[in-house]
């Protein structure tokens, strides 16, 4: 029953988001004494807007993978190896990218991919692109030099070699092997398969070595890839922390923030910090769909909430990305029912607002006063008082717009075929036994943390919060805030919450954290620019909060094991909440290593992921909503819903003139 009424309350969910209003006309919007806007576009120009600011991690998600970074990355980087493919729901091999690949087995069960790509790839600079840019990538990516000008290298264990290399054990990556220039293969570790989303683990776009590391090249003698000096009798290495640090950190010119060589459908132009210049790069040759963009020039910049609808309804912005705020999301709907020359699409989001604590303090290592926290939470008024009607509660870490919530909650129809009018007995049965199977996959046994500070008060004491600040015993009457003897220091419940003074969120979150004190904890919500806030999120310098108020969005390979891996002899940048859970680390390497085919028992490996997630509560998880874009209906062929960022969906998109209403085709009426 759990599923229906859960498929049902996100049909009425999107329902509400998109209202039925009648397209008017300006003479009808006239005739009702509002005013007709009609502003002028460029056609060769799109005026991208969003409310989540830069950070300038424009350059791999090394430095932060925030939203707006990330779009600017899928226009400027392509040629990825792989692509994740919509209608089937899986990652496959680009085929404008990757002319032919063979696959083969040893007999330890190590897999390798030996692909061959296209000879007509070529950087926006014209210089071609071989399966030496991809090795380059793949070696930058997990470089120690990165590393050291403070880069989160990526933690790619799966490939053969790759420990022995990156402890200097072996000079090459002997998992990965280029063997001509138009030719390279990968090998995944038997150790790491099976894995979910395999062909998800060759992404890997490639990077311009000239630029990135002047005076460096790959090699492979024959046993693996390295990075070696292009002068073979230099002495000093040229690939160094030093090289880097000037080439991708410098603040006008370096790669990360201004990458000027590129592979993707545009180029940068230029980045104040702001916003974002863009044209076509002429030397793309299109997607998988042999796709080509055709509006020349990009402007992404940073915009207001409270001036977003004032910006498109003026035409000064042709398009809103990833609008959340429930008062923006009405006054949108308003304008695109009043003006006719306004659209909407609006899609589930795969990621969440959340609250993560930062488990190394001793105020909120200990699970008890995690889960106290919790239950001084009025999440429902949070909701409420931030996406509405337009967002759904989440009780795990997960969003609504993942395929497995979909599937366990009720909103997608199991993957199973249902037998022919001719099926024997025993099919039947198994088509039967399967189902019976796939309904006992329910979230229904999850903690859920609702607003109860009488079981709050009561996890604080039986966990030893009972002294003041003194040492003494804590009296309601008198204290301010519950203490515990940890070690030989008292440690009260003296709270720092930091959260992006953008998001405008600081009285939100005090108000519903307003139980707190009757339990003896304080609450002090401190808003920082993001990009400070991300510094103690990534956890790049010593974190003196508690909790982080922050949203994500999942990548498509949904791995959570990297970002729940307990720090080892260094700290796990990506464990934003220095969780130290051996059991939920094991459980999310359990749920990757599912054979690709079998869907339920990956599901059955989430709800047991999740169930320990809310146990140990590293984080608060909030809401997960429906995005909305609003655009100029001058922007036609823009397919938001089918595509994976609106970068992707630009490249097919056009700018012209709005078809007369008797002219307009299925494929022409835009939404």
């Amino acid at each position: 029953m759990k599923k229906v009424f859960v498929y049902l309350l996100v049909a009425l969910l999107l329902l509400h988001a998109v209202p039925v209003y009648a397209e008017q006309d300006a003479q009808t919007a006239s005739q009702q004494g509002q005013e007709a806007i009609q502003p002028v576009y460029d056609y060769d120009e799109l005026v991208v807007g969003s409310a989540t600011p830069f950070s300038g991690a424009f350059f791999t998600q090394m430095w932060g993978n925030v939203t707006s970074d990330l779009d600017v990355r899928m226009l400027i980087h392509g040629y990825n190896l792989v692509e994740w493919n919509s209608a089937v729901g899986a990652f496959a091999i680009d085929p404008s990218v990757v002319s032919g690949i063979v696959v083969t087995e040893n007999g330890d069960g190590d897999r390798t991919y030996t692909l061959t790509i296209y000879d007509d790839l070529y950087y926006s600079d014209g210089s071609a692109i071989t399966a030496w840019d991809y090795a380059f990538s793949m070696l930058l990516n997990i470089a120690p030099q990165v590393a050291e000008i403070g880069g989160n290298v990526r933690a790619m264990q799966y490939v053969n070699g790759y420990g022995e290399y990156i402890t200097g054990q072996a000079p090459y990556l002997a998992g990965v092997r280029v063997i001509s220039d138009r030719t390279m293969s990968v090998t995944i570790s038997h150790e790491y398969l099976p894995f979910f989303y395999e062909l998800g683990l060759l992404d890997c776009v490639p990077y311009p070595i000239d630029v990135v590391a002047p005076g460096c090249r790959v090699r492979d003698e024959g046993s693996g890839v390295y990075i070696a000096n292009a002068d073979e009798n230099a002495v000093q290495p040229a690939f160094t922390a030093e090289l880097l640090r000037e080439t991708i950190l410098d603040e006008t010119s370096g790669y990360r923030s201004h990458p000027t060589v590129t592979s993707g459908p545009y180029r940068l132009l230029s980045y104040d910090g702001k916003q974002v210049e863009l044209e076509i790069n002429e030397y793309y040759k299109g997607n998988s769909d042999g796709v080509r963009p055709t509006i020349k020039r990009l402007i992404y910049k940073t915009v207001a909430h409270d001036e977003m609808m004032d910006l498109l309804a003026s035409g000064q912005v042709g398009l809103l990305n990833k609008c959340v705020s429930a008062d923006i999301l009405q006054a949108g709907l308003e304008l695109r029912s009043r003006n006719s020359l306004f659209a909407a699409d609006n899609y589930m989001r795969s990621g969440l607002g959340y609250i993560t604590f930062c488990c190394e303090r001793a105020t909120v290592s200990d699970a008890a006063v995690r889960q106290a926290i919790s239950l001084c939470m009025d999440k429902d008024a949070l909701i409420a008082d931030t996406v509405g009607n337009f967002g759904l509660r989440v009780d795990g870490y997960y969003g609504i717009g993942q395929w497995m919530y979909q599937l366990v909650s009720g909103g997608m129809a199991y993957p199973v075929a249902e037998p022919e009018e001719n099926a024997t007995a025993a099919e039947k049965r198994d088509y039967e036994e399967e189902m019976a199977a796939w309904e006992k996959v329910t979230l229904e046994d999850i903690p859920v943390y609702q607003l109860d500070p009488d079981a709050a008060l009561e996890l604080l004491i039986a966990d030893g919060w009972t002294l003041n600040r003194q040492g003494e015993a804590f009296d309601p009457q008198r204290d301010d805030v519950r203490c515990k003897q940890v070690g030989d220091e008292v440690v009260p419940l003296a709270l720092t919450m930091l959260c992006p003074a953008e998001n405008g969120m600081e009285e939100k979150l005090k108000n519903a954290f307003s139980s707190l004190e009757a339990v003896g904890i304080s609450l002090t919500v401190e808003s920082l620019p993001m990009t400070e806030v991300l510094k103690s999120y990534y956890r790049t310098e010593e974190r003196s909060c508690d909790m982080i108020f922050m949203a994500t969005n999942f990548d498509i390979v949904f791995d959570p094991s990297n970002s729940f891996r307990p720090d080892g002899d260094t700290p796990n940048p990506y464990n934003a909440a220095a969780i130290s859970d051996e059991t939920l680390y094991r459980l999310a390497v359990d749920m990757r290593q599912t054979q690709p085919e079998n869907v339920r028992e990956y599901c059955e490996k989430w709800v047991r992921f999740e169930a320990r997630f809310q146990e140990v509560a590293p984080m608060i998880p909030l809401y997960s909503n429906v995005y909305f874009d609003f655009y100029a209906r001058v922007l036609q062929n823009y397919h938001i819903e089918s595509n994976i960022s609106w970068g992707n969906a630009v490249v097919e998109a056009f700018m012209s003139d709005i078809p007369d209403a008797e002219e307009e085709t299925e494929d022409t009426v835009i939404k």
